[in-house]
């Protein structure tokens, strides 16, 4: 049905779907958040949550363009929205707010994490392994990561404990992340709202099934014009829908930065980036299938790795990341932006 639609009504439905779909997805964190933390989640898992459910429009997106066999779009959609990330997310936050200010083991902590799940994606979208390998080899590292986000006063809550000089290391990282993020998250208000599991429940269902349906419009209308346009699927996957579909996260990350909140900012990018990867793009792709590799999706992974280890090296060295360095990873998306396009017209 989408498909008959003129040009002009396709695009106004582009336009109206996608901003149908990040207002419930705002909606939808602010609900999930809510019941996280009445079910006295920490606030490491609080941010994962909420990061998961800012996630749901690039991941319904990607995975509406993978089960239509369109496996560029799919592709291009999480991982070109983790390059986006990073400029939007840290890049920018830096550039506006004239420095971000993070601990070194927060950097540690989360970079891990990142890099593993990078690297993987960069070995699956190569084709040297499946995606259902991939999955497996991510958990490696993600499980534990949860389960430390999770064990808030551990290592004593923890079944399997690390030896003393980690543990201490690790229970130090997680609680700077916890300070940065408790007052980062959304008004502890929402918590202790006289409004029942239930409503928040039935709120939190309504706005995912909204995210959904109008994600999988945006998707099939900006495939279709993409089609029309003859904008090759990894442009229309791997700049335009993610871009916009990462919008919330950027104008959040900037609002983050100007309160001083660096490590908040950190762990939205890399939290959002992981579960781009393991939602919109292994999971999906382990049970559709991806196609043959290619060498524009290689691209794209190969600048998410890339540019990944680049900001947390950067991050590290100066604890931090400065105007300047925000501006230079910006300038290292606009450059990835360049290179996709002259790559993919070509």
């Amino acid at each position: 049905m989408l498909s008959g639609l003129p040009s002009v009504a396709a695009g106004i439905v582009f336009l109206v779907s996608a901003a149908a779909s990040l207002a419930a997805s705002w909606l939808l964190v602010s609900r999930l958040e809510a019941l996280a933390g009445r079910a006295g989640l920490s606030e490491g898992m609080l941010g994962l949550v909420a990061a998961l459910a800012a996630d749901a429009p690039e991941i319904t997106a990607a995975v509406s363009a993978l089960a239509h066999h369109q496996t560029h779009v799919g592709a291009g959609v999480t991982l070109g929205s983790n390059v986006f990330n990073l400029a939007a997310l840290l890049g920018l936050g830096a550039a506006v707010a004239g420095w971000i200010g993070l601990h070194r083991k927060v950097i540690v902590l989360g970079g891990v994490v990142a890099l593993w799940v990078a690297a993987v994606s960069l070995v699956v979208v190569t084709g040297l392994i499946p995606p259902l390998a991939g999955i497996v080899v991510v958990a490696v590292v993600f499980v534990p990561y949860v389960v430390v986000l999770a064990a808030e006063g551990w290592p004593d809550r923890l079944v399997l404990r690390p030896p003393a000089g980690m543990a201490g290391w690790l229970a130090t990282a997680v609680a700077q992340e916890e300070a940065e993020l408790e007052p980062a998250l959304l008004d502890p208000a929402l918590h202790s709202r006289p409004r029942g599991w239930r409503a928040d429940a039935g709120v939190a269902v309504a706005a995912l099934t909204a995210v959904v349906l109008a994600s999988t419009v945006m998707e099939l209308t900006a495939t279709t014009l993409g089609d029309r346009l003859a904008v090759p699927g990894i442009v229309t996957g791997a700049i335009v829908l993610a871009a916009v579909t990462s919008l919330p996260n950027a104008v959040a990350a900037v609002y983050l930065a100007n309160r001083g909140r660096g490590a908040a900012v950190l762990s939205t990018a890399l939290n959002s980036n992981a579960l781009n990867v393991i939602a919109g793009f292994l999971i999906p792709a382990a049970i559709i299938g991806l196609g043959p590799p290619s060498g524009t999706t290689t691209l794209v992974t190969a600048w998410y790795a890339g540019l990944t280890a680049a900001v947390l090296a950067l991050s590290y060295r100066a604890s931090g990341l400065r105007r300047g360095t925000g501006m230079a990873i910006i300038v290292a998306y606009l450059i990835f932006v360049g290179w996709l396009l002259a790559v993919a017209y070509q």
